[in-house]
């Protein structure tokens, strides 16, 4: 299962807040295809029928689309916010 860093728990926990979420929101993550390169990352009230549902003891929750789940199964996610407030995401494999 998907992995988060102290980092992405914290920055998933703020996206979350100033999107106005309330204790059942978290960060969605989707993927088109199985073989597409992208994801998709934004703010969700509540999941989805079928999301993987990632709940860190922080409170930062993670709701994993079913083909983004599977990509995702064995990485690491991390998070870096630069000196403007942008958000960079990035996934590692788990060791």
């Amino acid at each position: 299962m998907l992995t988060l860093t102290e980092n992405a728990s914290n920055v998933v926990k703020t996206i979350v807040e100033q999107s106005g979420g309330g204790s059942d929101s978290g960060l969605r993550i989707s993927q088109d295809a199985p073989d597409s390169p992208a994801l998709h990352v934004i703010p969700s009230e509540a999941p989805e029928p079928g999301d993987q549902v990632l709940q860190e003891e922080t409170g930062a929750r993670v709701f994993l689309e079913e083909t983004a789940a599977v990509t995702l199964d064995d990485k690491i996610l991390d998070a870096q916010v630069d000196q403007g407030g942008g958000v960079q995401f990035s996934i590692t494999p788990q060791a």
